[in-house]
């Protein structure tokens, strides 16, 4: 296995830092995207990892090599950079490794505009590149960075996305879970009208509290705890590069993905009728029939930032929501942001005067399994394998991404990983017990299925 095959995913570059990650892959990794864009400046940010200080140097210096120069802009969210590449019209490199733990560093590249570089995307040409380069090195050059703060143009920009004189003064609790919300949300809401309190606000890549991943319920205590002893209004949960967001109400509940895809949705059909949204395939179908109630038009895409934000240019959709916290604005140059949806939802509850959970009360229409892993020798077989036994039978089937099949009065979508021997699967229906119970059947089927192959 050569030293990319190990790093490069289906979105992105991502691996331990420094055994699979270290300043020579990322020096190669810099030619190649260097020659693969042909810009004459390439962004790069970084989040608070000690290593990204070394990666983003190198990286620098192998954009050198090939006649381009960097402009430097800091430690930042994931969200920040697209937003660079989208206002400054140049292609990005965020340095960053999201929700994993301590030990992990990574890149997510993005072409001008924000458009997406993954596997189908450029991602695998940048990959060959990298692999010619390691071969045989450039010879090394002064590397050209200029250093630029748009965090100014930054708060303006996500301010434009609400009508801030419909915001009323709320209690909001935050952990961003020593990760890059505690540098960007104070930024955002300074002058706003809320009372802000950020547990968790220091920047430290060892993350000494807990995991900077939200969607894991274990990860949401501390923030639930504060909620309550605070008496909060709501309580916002962000990730390690603060691209995602989760809320929790005011009584402590977590708000699904699929339940905020749906509050915002509803949101943007009120601004602008008849718009189309998007909806990945494990979302709630609660997002698909609010937006028929709502007159708009919904598509279902497959899971992952790339073919979302294809979609949405295929399909001009004003919004598209992933139930992993992933949330996409056409006029956020169809990237995702949870400072954004933050701005939505504070912006509905200042409208409305209606509580978070009387917001999403009438979308909680069905339970949900989340998703759930399970580690097979051969997921793609183990797909194929339930797809050919339910064949024929009385179900409604779909291969948008895995298999979804769809009954009467509950669903499932069975996926293999991109990156690991895990199956993943999720089940929707019309309370707990019905899920528990529709979750054991599709199990056991899997393991029969399995044992007979």
């Amino acid at each position: 296995m050569g030293k990319t095959d190990s790093v490069f995913k289906a979105y992105d570059i991502r691996g331990t830092y420094p055994d699979q990650i270290d300043a020579e892959l990322i020096f190669a990794l810099g030619a190649a995207v260097a020659k693969h864009c042909q810009a004459p400046q390439l962004l790069v940010a970084r989040d608070m990892r000690e290593s990204g200080v070394e990666l983003t140097q190198a990286f620098a210096e192998g954009a050198a090599t090939q006649g381009v120069s960097i402009v430097d802009l800091g430690m930042a969210s994931t969200d920040f950079l697209y937003f660079a590449a989208g206002h400054l019209s140049a292609p990005g490199a965020m340095f960053t490794a999201s929700h994993n733990p301590a030990k992990y560093n990574g890149v997510k590249l993005c072409y001008a505009g924000a458009r997406p570089i993954g596997q189908d995307t450029g991602l695998t040409e940048i990959q060959a590149l990298t692999n010619d380069f390691l071969a045989s090195p450039p010879e090394r050059v002064p590397a050209l960075i200029e250093k630029k703060n748009l965090l100014p143009q930054w708060v303006d920009h996500v301010h434009s996305f609400i009508d801030v004189t419909k915001l009323r003064p709320l209690k909001i609790v935050a952990d961003t879970a020593n990760g890059m919300g505690g540098l960007v949300l104070p930024l955002i809401m300074e002058k706003l009208p809320f009372e802000v309190e950020i547990l968790y606000p220091e920047l430290d890549g060892t993350f000494p509290n807990h995991p900077a991943d939200p969607i894991q319920p274990e990860n949401l205590v501390d923030l639930q705890r504060l909620v309550v002893e605070r008496g909060a209004d709501i309580g916002l949960a962000f990730d390690g590069d603060a691209d995602r967001v989760f809320l929790v109400d005011e009584h402590a509940m977590g708000v699904s993905g699929s339940l905020t895809t749906a509050l915002v949705a509803n949101a943007m059909l009120d601004k602008e009728p008849g718009a189309t949204i998007l909806y990945n395939c494990i979302c709630s179908k609660v997002v698909h029939e609010l937006v028929q109630e709502k007159g708009g038009t919904a598509v279902r895409t497959r899971v992952g930032h790339s073919f979302i934000k294809a979609d949405m240019e295929r399909t001009g959709a004003v919004f598209g929501g992933e139930h992993s916290g992933h949330y996409y604005y056409r006029d956020n140059f169809r990237a995702d942001s949870g400072i954004i949806t933050a701005m939505v939802v504070l912006e509905l509850m200042g409208a409305t005067g209606k509580s978070l959970s009387e917001l999403v009360a009438p979308f909680a229409r069905y339970a949900a399994s989340g998703e759930i892993n399970t580690e097979v020798p051969n997921p793609k077989r183990a797909v194929e394998l339930v797809a050919q036994h339910l064949e024929g039978s009385d179900v409604v089937l779909d291969h948008l991404d895995g298999l979804t099949a769809n009954y009467s009065d509950w669903w499932f979508n069975l996926r293999p990983s991109n990156t690991e021997p895990l199956l993943r699967l999720n089940v929707e229906a019309a309370d707990q017990s019905a899920v528990e119970r529709h979750v054991g059947q599709v199990q056991a089927m899997i393991r029969t299925l399995l044992d007979n192959d």
